[in-house]
């Protein structure tokens, strides 16, 4: 079973910081073509800022996304894994915490951040090699049941 860290594997993590403006963390996430980043203060890690974020804190509160700080908007109830938990397990914890995306820690630190996509794709990747692996178990013919042709 894949642990979380062979899902995030070496990709880089696009970070963001505390005092950006909302409207210059939309265009790098939107220039990342990613949904959610990981904001920093100082280095230290203090939330995420997600596209659902922009949608229920910045545009239908009409805040103004050039003078709104992401600190202001962010989700600071973090929803964590460590690097070592397998893919199941952070898969759970998101469909109970209904979130899309899941920081990745390392030794307290940030290791990167998993999308439900990653961990669904995985998932399928999982199942269908199970069903292949089922079905040539299904279909095997041991040798001395196997017609003989004279």
């Amino acid at each position: 079973m894949k642990s979380i860290r062979d899902i995030i594997g070496a990709r880089h993590t696009v970070t963001v910081d505390a005092h950006a403006s909302v409207s210059d963390v939309a265009r790098q996430m939107a220039a990342h073509h990613i949904g959610a980043v990981p904001v920093v203060d100082d280095g230290r890690l203090v939330g995420i800022f997600s596209e659902r974020d922009i949608l229920t804190r910045v545009v239908a509160t009409d805040r103004n996304p050039l003078q709104t700080r992401v600190s202001e908007v962010m989700s600071s109830d973090l929803i964590v894994a460590e690097c070592d938990e397998s893919y199941e397990t952070c898969l759970s914890r998101m469909q109970q915490a209904h979130v899309r995306h899941l920081i990745v820690l390392e030794h307290g630190g940030l290791a990167g951040i998993a999308s439900l996509r990653d961990l669904l794709a995985a998932d399928l990747d999982e199942k269908s090699d199970a069903i292949t692996l089922l079905n040539a178990y299904v279909h095997y013919i041991p040798a001395n049941l196997q017609k003989v042709k004279t």
